[in-house]
């Protein structure tokens, strides 16, 4: 699992869901957890400071989160970041499309505490192989 200590950023245009996130990461021991109202607040914030895991809703205005992990994986110092999106939809072809933009993990809501432990979880042994490799 992922270091308590990792630098999550929670990114969600619903206050609501990002405290709900929040709480959730908390419960399962993180420390140092930042969030942003969409994609554009979270690039920039991503982009001023080492970001360790990125949480992000997929559907929000201006910039969406699959709009967001497109970026972070085009930009050098930012490629790597752990990426979870999270979606109201499970239809297979935005599955595919995050898929190919490169998402570690997604998670349809809505989810348990369990569901995200589980689904950080995969992140993290994806992400392990990805940067043995």
């Amino acid at each position: 699992m992922f270091d308590p200590k990792t630098k999550v950023l929670v990114v969600d245009d619903m206050l609501t869901m990002r405290k709900i996130v929040t709480k959730i990461l908390r419960e399962l021991g993180f420390i140092d957890i930042a969030e942003a109202q969409d994609g554009n607040e979270a690039w920039a914030k991503a982009k001023s400071g080492h970001c360790g895991l990125i949480i992000s809703d997929w559907n929000m205005p201006n910039c969406t989160g699959l709009e967001l992990l497109k970026k972070v994986r085009a930009d050098k110092d930012l490629a790597k970041t752990p990426f979870l999106l999270v979606t109201a939809e499970a239809e297979q072809q935005q599955v595919a499309e995050a898929i190919k933009s490169g998402v570690d993990q997604y998670v349809v809501k809505p989810f348990s505490k369990e569901g995200l432990k589980t689904k950080l979880e995969s992140t993290y042994k994806k992400v392990s192989v990805r940067n043995s490799a």
